[in-house]
């Protein structure tokens, strides 16, 4: 790079972070937040027109939780993102429950999936069955879903996702074909595996 300077390393830095290094955590927030702020985008991006959930909201409530974490001793980029993952899925879950508890029995809210999880962009999801299909699934293979929660909610690659979960990136694919034709099943049938 020029001048030689480097970006820092965001494993080194959560790690720091973990050991109570607060510049650690200075230094980290731009790093995340940008990656973050992307993901929230893509989401926000992908709900139904006039929607009142911005992306700006979703990052930040994710942030907030995030650095709420005291006691998570950070492994690397990959599991940051897969907690991540998990606090956008409620966040995003709990935003959907409450719009439709407001409409009193009206649309659900609604994600297409993209390419990150290989299912046609012309379907709509509807988040809550979403969610409520991966608790089920939870029940029966706790790391199928963990797969899809770090492929869909963190957009996280085959090969993080492995990393995320100390598994083979074989495994990932494997449960990860298995867990969208569950979820298909599960969800009657109304997203394509």
């Amino acid at each position: 790079m020029a001048g030689g300077s480097q970006q820092p390393d965001v494993t080194q830095l959560l790690v720091s972070w973990g050991n109570g290094d607060q510049q650690a955590l200075e230094q980290l927030i731009p790093l995340v937040y940008s990656e973050l702020r992307r993901l929230a985008d893509r989401y926000v991006r992908r709900e139904r027109p006039g929607h009142t959930l911005q992306s700006t909201a979703l990052v930040h409530e994710a942030w907030m939780k995030l650095i709420d974490q005291r006691n998570v001793h950070w492994q690397n980029r990959a599991h940051f993102f897969g907690v991540a993952a998990q606090m956008i899925r409620r966040i995003l879950v709990d935003y959907a429950r409450n719009r439709h508890a407001e409409k009193r029995g009206g649309h659900a809210f609604k994600l297409s999936l993209d390419d990150a999880i290989e299912m046609p962009k012309q379907r709509d999801l509807d988040l809550v069955a979403l969610d409520d299909a991966l608790d089920s699934l939870s029940k029966v293979d706790e790391q199928q879903c963990r797969i899809v929660e770090l492929r869909f909610f963190a957009g996280l690659s085959i090969e993080e996702t492995a990393e995320a979960l100390r598994i083979s990136p074989a495994t990932v694919k494997r449960d990860w074909v298995v867990a969208k034709a569950w979820l298909y099943r599960e969800m009657g049938g109304r997203v394509e595996p």
